[in-house]
This record gives structure tokens, C-alpha cells and sequence, in this order.
């Protein structure tokens, strides 16, 4: 197949590309290589044999030929992280929704339209997810995204109406959208774009909302998500590790060939239109607990101190209910997150040491009262 795969020269998008190369696909990478992820001078490695176009993934639209004839397309190009989100309103806005609006006029333009477009959502659309009450476990529970009078005050977990404590299970994908950043909006805009477009112009939207992906080929010098990265840039220079809030929030870390698998199986699976379906391990990591690991797997002997600050818009605990793509595609992690880490690490380690800009990055939110304590 043609198949054409926009942020094809990001993290997922590399990884992507390079499995379909190698089932023999003719791939088409579209990639504007920005310099908060790839770097002032970028080192573009392409998948052997793949054709890279760099280009804004908003000029799609003066540019269907690149759509012309192609029988699907992952559509990854996206702005990420939450806390940026909350003040680079447009430029979050502008790529991920205006991009996916470009994407759907070029398809319309094209003669010979492709099947599929597969979407990489993301886990941020259920804001806080899924809960359930003591007592209640057939009640699903979805909290308000928390305050930032909650934050400040410490209030750490989401409760209930009543103000009783609630317990995190996993999240299904019918639960409603709930985003507590622009960033989780932009998400849910991007799907609804495509879920309206494919019946008209007769492609098939397979949505998929991604948990916390990490691996190999992951940005090592992007300050604003990954904290994964983020981490092993501090520890490799010597520098202590702040943990924002008590540690125990938790994250769904989930490698990246697992998420390969996932996207390669939904290129030709029988699936519903419109399909939803959540991608990750399935089973929630504290971010207290992923430092420790993270730490023992490079060798690093550095300080861990939990700091009691918070982001607004970040969200306490979310983790997948992987129901649907077990019983759609067959999907099964299969990358534990020890492996996943010790692999991560060997290849991070041989890479190029960046300058920790993390701290600045929390800089810019403390001005712009996104960030407290």
C-alpha cells in the first residue's frame, strides 16, 4: 500500500514508518520538524526507502497531491503537552485542529481517496477518567478536573459530589469527554473532525487515544512532555529529580513497539466506523514508583525529591481499559516496563547530552500562574 503518515519524522511517527517499511510498504512521511523536539539543526534519519516531505502538516491542503492514491493515513501531527497548552492556545489550536482540517480539504480534493485515516488521540480526552466509589464498583465515576484551589491546597485526589474519596479503575473508551487542558481539547476536536468527514468522503476514522507512550527515538530535549526523557536528561548530568506533587499520581506507560502494533493491526482489520479504542500497558504506574526503576535501569545514583508543585491541567490518575483492542485487534502489551526502561536507557545513554530545560520550562508556568508551590 501507499500509506502516508503525517509527524512521520516524530517519535511514533520513525518507529511507524519503519515497520511499514519493512512489510514492503511504499511510505510517505510529512514531518515540519519542529525545534522544540528535533533540535535547531535537525538529524533527519529516514526509514530505508521511505519518501519525506518536511512540510507543516497545515499546508496539507494546497498539497493533496501527496494524498492522491494512498490507502491510508496515520495521522499523528500534533502539538503535545498539557501544561504548554494552557498559554500557546493557538498554536495548539493551529496544529491540531486547523491541521486536521487541512488533512480532511486534501483528501476531499483527491480523486482517489484513502480508505482509512488512523488518529492518534490521546487519554487527556477523559480528563481525570475513570472512578469508582467504595462500595459502588458498577458506578462509573468521572470527577471534575481538579481546581487550582484544590492544587494549592494539596487536595491531590479527585472525590466524589459528596466530597467522599474515590477509587481509580480503568477507563473505557464510552466515557465522555471531559478535557481539563486545551491541549485534551484540541484531542477531542481532531476526532469529532474526522468522525464528521469519513462518512462524506468515504474514509474509515480508527481512532486511537494513546496512555503515556516512551521507548527508543523518544525527544531527549523536549522540556514541556516526556517526563521519562526528561528524568534521564537530569540524571545523566548529576541533577536531583523533582517529583511535582506527592509522587503517587500515576501514569499508563506503554513502549512504543506496542503502540506499533496497534496502529499496524488497524490497517487492514474488519473494524466498526468510527472506532475508538484506548492504547497502553493497562495497568497504572506511580510516577514516584517510575523513578526508582528509571534510576536502578541507567546506573544513576542522583537525589529524588518529591516538591509538593503542581501543574494545572494535569491529571491525577488515568489508566486503559484495553477491552476493545484485545477484542478488535488482538492487541496485547508486550513490552514490560522494566524491559521497556533498561532498553530505553542503553539507547539514551548514546545519545547526545542536551541542556536540562526543564526548570525553565517550569519557569514560564510559575509566570503565567499555571504552575504553584
Amino acid at each position: 500500500m501507499k500509506i502516508v503518515v503525517t509527524g512521520g519524522l516524530g517519535f511514533i511517527g520513525q518507529a511507524l514508518g519503519r515497520r511499514l517499511r519493512g512489510l514492503g510498504h511504499d511510505v510517505v512521511l510529512v514531518d515540519s520538524l519542529t525545534t522544540q523536539i528535533h533540535g535547531a539543526l535537525p538529524q533527519v534519519v529516514l526509514p530505508e526507502g521511505a519518501t519525506f516531505f518536511r512540510m507543516d502538516v497545515r499546508d496539507l491542503a494546497r498539497n493533496p497531491e501527496l494524498i492522491e492514491g494512498c490507502e491510508a493515513v496515520y495521522h499523528l501531527a500534533a502539538e503535545t503537552g498539557t501544561a504548554q497548552s494552557m498559554y500557546r492556545v493557538q498554536d495548539y489550536v493551529g496544529v491540531n485542529e486547523l491541521g486536521t482540517a487541512a488533512l480532511i480539504e486534501a483528501i476531499a480534493a483527491a480523486d482517489r481517496k484513502p480508505k482509512r485515516v488512523i488518529l492518534a488521540s490521546s487519554r487527556s480526552v477523559y480528563g481525570e477518567g475513570a472512578y469508582v466509589a467504595p462500595g459502588r464498583p458498577d458506578v462509573l465515576i468521572q470527577p471534575s478536573p481538579r481546581t487550582p484551589e484544590q492544587l494549592a491546597a494539596n487536595a491531590w485526589e479527585p472525590v466524589g459530589a459528596d466530597g467522599s474519596a474515590l477509587q481509580a479503575v480503568p477507563t473505557p473508551e464510552n466515557l465522555p469527554f471531559f478535557p481539563g487542558s486545551i491541549y485534551a481539547a484540541t484531542k477531542a476536536s481532531q476526532e469529532l473532525l474526522l468522525r464528521a468527514a469519513g462518512p462524506a468522503l468515504g474514509f474509515k476514522p480508527v481512532i486511537f487515544r494513546f496512555q503515556n507512550v516512551y521507548g527508543e527515538g523518544q525527544s531527549l530535549q523536549n522540556p514541556y512532555t516526556g517526563i521519562i526523557s526528561i528524568f534521564f536528561n537530569r540524571a545523566r548530568q548529576g541533577m536531583e529529580i523533582p517529583v511535582y506533587e506527592d509522587g503517587l499520581e500515576s501514569r499508563d506507560f506503554v513502549h512504543v513497539d506496542d503502540i506499533v502494533d496497534g496502529l499496524v493491526a488497524a490497517l487492514d482489520a474488519d473494524l466498526p466506523d468510527g472506532v475508538v479504542m484506548n492504547l497502553g500497558a493497562g495497568a497504572p504506574t506511580t510516577v514516584l514508583d517510575l523513578v526508582h526503576q528509571l534510576l536502578a535501569s541507567g546506573g544513576f545514583d542522583v537525589p529524588v525529591r518529591v516538591t509538593g508543585q503542581y501543574r494545572v491541567g494535569d491529571i491525577r490518575h488515568c489508566f486503559a481499559d484495553l477491552t476493545e483492542a484485545r477484542r478488535l485487534l488482538g492487541f496485547e502489551p508486550r513490552v514490560s516496563l522494566a524491559d521497556g526502561l533498561s532498553r530505553f536507557c542503553v539507547w539514551a545513554g548514546s545519545q547526545p547530552v542536551h541542556v536540562d530545560k526543564s526548570e525553565q520550562a517550569a519557569a514560564e508556568l510559575r509566570a503565567r500562574k499555571l504552575m504553584g508551590a
